[in-house]
This record gives C-alpha cells, sequence and structure tokens, in this order.
C-alpha cells in the first residue's frame, strides 16, 4: 500500500488540487445564488430559459419569447 501511494503521489496530489477547486467553485455558485447575483448577460430575447428567468417572473419584459 505505501509503495503504491509513493508511485502515485504525484497523481494523488493532482487530484486533490483539482477536489479542492471544483469545491471553491461550487461553493462561491451557490454563494452567488444565495445573493442573488446571476451569470445573465441581459440578453433575454437570445435566452432559452427566458421564461425561467427571475428578472421575467419579477415583472421585467425583456423577454420576447411566447413559449
Amino acid at each position: 500500500m505505501i509503495a503504491w501511494l509513493i508511485s502515485n503521489i504525484g497523481t494523488l496530489i493532482t487530484l486533490l488540487v483539482l477536489i479542492a477547486v471544483v469545491v471553491f467553485i461550487i461553493k462561491v455558485m451557490i454563494k452567488d445564488k444565495k445573493q442573488g447575483k446571476s451569470t445573465c448577460g441581459g440578453n433575454c430575447a437570445h435566452c432559452k430559459m427566458c421564461t425561467a428567468c427571475k428578472s421575467v417572473k419579477n415583472g421585467d419584459i425583456r423577454c420576447k419569447k411566447t413559449t
């Protein structure tokens, strides 16, 4: 077991760094979501999720879709 860990230490360190980065990104996304921040560019006419948008539900009529 120790020999396997020593021979794969580079891979394990890389894996741990990648996991840490993904966890950080998810935490930032959750924090932003709770604060109401969005990655929306504001161009609702070209948005596939237009009708599900928070701003459309709150009365902002930028969405031109009928679906």
